[in-house]
């Protein structure tokens, strides 16, 4: 199957597979399919890569990918189980010859050569709070990419502090609610050689509060 005829029924099949699995929240599957094409909206451009931080049971992962037949894109977990499940889904909609699966914590991950500073667009959802998110994420962002993030829609953008996100090389560019909140963050700036920090760490000691 050609990644660009991967259906909408073969989307919903296998997240609804996941959703068995424990991999994604018990709500009905096209609501969830919705709110991953909201990541697609927030993009300010069509990526040609991503990577989907703790992409767990492929919100929004999968839906990108098939959103964007063009893309190349990278889904990470540091779940065997889940990384397992993930590679047998993009076989099944066609989307192995650009999607790929790695299993690895994030703060690993962001210093592989063959990760780090190589993407257009990284995107998260729950992945955890805002200060361990940006961390973890930027780290895999080329310069001038983008970070969306989903949050829950009642908090404010004192969530994500200018102060602090310049430490990181990052800043605010545009935030949107539509039921779900999301934020757009760009790399504006350098990164530096120790972001992230070790395993763990962003979470335990974040940057901010």
């Amino acid at each position: 199957m050609s990644p660009a005829l991967a259906s909408a029924d073969d989307l919903e099949r296998v997240l609804t597979e996941a959703r068995a699995l424990g991999f994604l929240g018990p709500g009905p599957v096209p609501p969830q399919i919705d709110h991953a094409r909201g990541f697609a909206s927030m993009a300010t451009r069509t990526p040609e890569s991503f990577l989907d931080l703790g992409s767990g049971g492929g919100l929004p992962g999968l839906v990108l990918a098939v959103t964007w037949p063009d893309a190349t894109g990278v889904l990470l977990d540091a779940m065997r189980r889940r990384g397992d499940f993930l590679e047998q889904a993009c076989g099944s909609l066609g989307l192995a010859g650009r999607i790929s699966v790695v299993c690895e914590r994030a703060e690993v991950a962001a210093h592989d050569p063959a990760l780090r500073e190589r993407f257009d667009l990284v995107t998260a959802r729950s992945f955890g709070r805002p200060a361990a998110t940006a961390e973890c994420a930027v780290g895999f962002l080329r310069p001038g990419g983008e970070l969306v993030v989903s949050e829950p829609p009642e908090d404010g953008d004192d969530r994500w502090p200018a102060g602090p996100l310049a430490g990181l090389g990052l800043e605010v560019h545009r935030a949107a609610s539509a039921g779900t909140r999301f934020v757009l963050l760009r790399r504006s700036g350098p990164v530096g050689p120790g972001i992230p920090r070790r395993t763990g760490v962003p979470e335990k000691r974040p940057r901010w509060r």
